[in-house]
């Protein structure tokens, strides 16, 4: 992990005697109290910590609802409802397992287009962004087997749908098909296996977290500027500053967190998954949760079953890519005055797709979520590429102090000096 100086002091006898044979005190003390912040951080940098609260949540409430879940077509969607109406607290431990999935979507999407703005996938985080694309795509298969679990009619159909599109994979498909069925329709038998692959999956998440965490403290925090930590006048331990700044955000975060779950605990859901599944009659519209609304529209903007499919999955893979797409010598958004048109741009296109992944597959809606589709690739494919190599940036800081407090405050000035967490 990222070296530097720790200030752990054992206070007993037998800290001193543990510290001497496994430092595990003396480490988490250094990577998460000492561990050099970047001063500059603004608010976009507390969703990590929101990040962590949700997977705890999730995992938690998830747990104890598996104590009570039966996986089982005729008796899920009952179930569920005997969660909610005759567990004790059962209420409260669904509507945060489910709300808490729309919270964990919301906040890394928040957390995504923080990094694409202030190029938090370039060297040397390009393993670390790379790990955060591997959480987001597992989330995103969590979440589509934990969608199918209450067996309502949307859960049923959508499962029926998605699972169907991997019938276009070319020599392979009807058996991949086949194998996530159990069988030659969605059954029972599905959902037995979605639910021990929800169960499963979380603990892999928690897994990636875990190195996601350990790349971020070999690398070190990116930051509003883009510029790198040089003196000590640039950072300030996490705990205090960043810990409260994080903890107030979460605050506020939970605040929304609970409106839902109080208040609106179903608002998020669709209306037709409080039915119990029927195979024998079709919703009239078949969606998808609100997180998954973008790559829908993009799933559906392709004549080609088989190109939908490629589609759709090339658009969560080409995150991957941006650290060698982009092209631009300078890192934040804020310093690239073209580049900023085009990202806003990105971030319309990506709210659009959403919006139309949730209208019907017809008219006017498919001809826009193609043009949509096509600008969601060029952002990447084109406009990285290109608007890197010709853009003249604005000026960069010398340092983040300088950022912070203006020119004049660089490396080794009295005024950055006399702010420098030492000398207060």
């Amino acid at each position: 992990m990222d070296q530097h100086e720790s200030t752990y002091k054992p206070g007993s006898r037998t800290a001193k005697w543990w510290d001497e044979r496994l430092p595990v005190m003396r480490m988490m003390h250094g990577q998460f109290v000492d561990f050099p912040t970047p001063r500059n951080l603004n608010y976009f940098w507390t969703f990590g910590g929101i990040l962590t609260f949700c997977l705890a949540i999730q995992l938690v409430s998830g747990i104890v609802l598996a104590m009570h879940y039966i996986p089982s077509a005729d008796l899920a969607f009952d179930s569920v409802e005997r969660i909610r109406r005759d567990v004790n607290y059962g209420w409260l431990i669904r509507s945060m397992h489910a709300v808490g999935a729309s919270m964990f979507f919301f906040a890394v999407y928040v957390h995504i287009f923080r990094g694409l703005y202030y190029g938090s996938y370039k060297a040397p985080r390009e393993v670390l962004w790379i790990i955060g694309v591997l959480i987001y795509l597992v989330m995103m298969a969590t979440a589509f087997l934990g969608y199918t679990l209450p067996w309502g009619q949307m859960s049923f159909w959508g499962a029926t749908v998605i699972t169907n599109f991997f019938s276009a994979i070319p020599l392979v498909g009807s058996t991949v098909v086949t194998w996530l069925w159990g069988g030659y329709s969605v059954t029972g038998t599905t959902l037995n296996r979605f639910y021990s692959l929800h169960y499963l999956l979380p603990f892999v998440i928690a897994g990636l977290v875990v190195l996601h965490i350990w790349a971020l403290h070999v690398a070190g925090q990116n930051n509003p500027t883009g510029v790198e930590i040089k003196t000590k006048s640039d950072s300030v331990p996490m705990s205090p500053f960043a810990v409260m700044k994080d903890l107030f955000a979460l605050g506020v975060f939970a605040m929304l967190f609970a409106w839902f779950v109080f208040y609106a605990p179903d608002y998020l859901g669709h209306a037709d998954n409080y039915v119990e599944a029927n195979p024998l009659v079709t919703p009239p519209h078949i969606v998808p949760e609100w997180y998954f609304l973008p790559f829908y529209a993009i799933l559906r903007a392709v004549p080609s079953k088989l190109g939908g499919v490629v589609l759709m999955f090339a658009a969560v893979a080409i995150l991957a890519f941006v650290s060698w797409l982009d092209t631009s010598r300078v890192r934040s958004t804020k310093y690239r005055p073209v580049y900023r048109w085009f990202f806003w741009l990105f971030v319309i296109t990506c709210l659009a797709l959403g919006y139309l992944g949730a209208k019907p597959a017809e008219g006017v809606y498919v001809f826009w979520a193609r043009i949509f589709t096509f600008y969601y690739f060029a952002h990447f494919l084109l406009v990285m590429p290109i608007v890197g190599l010709i853009e003249t940036p604005k000026p960069l800081p010398r340092s983040i102090t300088e950022a912070v407090l203006g020119k004049g405050a660089g490396a080794g000035s009295p005024v950055a000096a006399a702010a420098s967490p030492e000398k207060r």
